[in-house]
C-alpha cells in the first residue's frame, strides 16, 4: 500500500504573529475586543422584580436612565475583557427623541419577545485578536419607529392570542 503526504504551506501573516505571542503570554491580544452585548436590559441577571418578570421589571425604555449591575450594554462596543472600561457608539439621526446608544426591543408584554431586537446590525468582519473589526449598524435617516414597533407588536399579539 502506498500512501503520499502532500506538505501545504501557509504564509505565516501578522495575524499568526500576534496569535502566537497571544499563546505565549508575551502580549496581551485578546485583552480588548467586541466584549459589549448589544442588549442588557431586560436580562435575568437584571431582574430584581418579586415576580421574576425580567422583562417588565427592566424594559428598553428604562435602560438609558438606570444602572445595570452586572453588565453593559452598546452598539459596536469594546470592552477590556472584565468590562471595566467600555465604549460604545452613541448615535443620533437629528429626529429621534433619545440618543441611539443600545440595540432596541420590545418585552413579552408588549407583543413579542424582547431577544428579538428590532435593529439592523451585522459583524461583517474580525481577526481572532481582535486586532482589526469590521461592523455595520443600518440607522434610519428618519426617527426610528419605537412607538409603532410596540403599536403594531401590540395588535399582532391580541390577534394572535384571539385564532389560538
Amino acid at each position: 500500500m502506498l500512501f503520499s503526504v502532500s506538505l501545504m504551506f501557509v504564509k505565516t501573516t501578522s495575524e499568526h504573529a500576534r496569535l502566537k505571542e497571544a499563546r505565549e503570554g508575551l502580549a496581551t491580544w485578546r485583552k480588548w475586543g467586541p466584549y459589549l452585548s448589544e442588549r442588557q436590559w431586560g436580562t435575568v441577571r437584571e431582574d430584581y422584580s418579586e415576580s421574576g418578570t425580567a422583562w417588565d421589571y427592566f424594559p428598553h425604555d428604562h435602560a438609558r436612565s438606570r444602572a445595570y449591575r452586572w453588565g453593559e450594554d452598546g452598539l459596536a462596543g469594546l470592552s477590556d475583557e472584565k468590562q471595566r472600561l467600555c465604549f460604545a457608539l452613541s448615535l443620533w439621526n437629528g429626529a429621534d427623541p433619545i440618543l441611539k446608544e443600545r440595540a432596541f426591543g420590545l418585552t413579552n408584554s408588549e407583543g413579542n419577545h424582547g431577544e428579538d431586537v428590532k435593529d439592523y446590525y451585522f459583524y461583517l468582519d474580525a481577526t481572532p485578536t481582535h486586532s482589526y473589526g469590521k461592523y455595520l449598524y443600518k440607522y434610519p435617516q428618519r426617527a426610528f419607529p419605537y412607538d409603532d414597533l410596540v403599536r403594531i407588536n401590540k395588535r399582532a399579539r391580541v390577534r394572535n392570542s384571539n385564532t389560538s
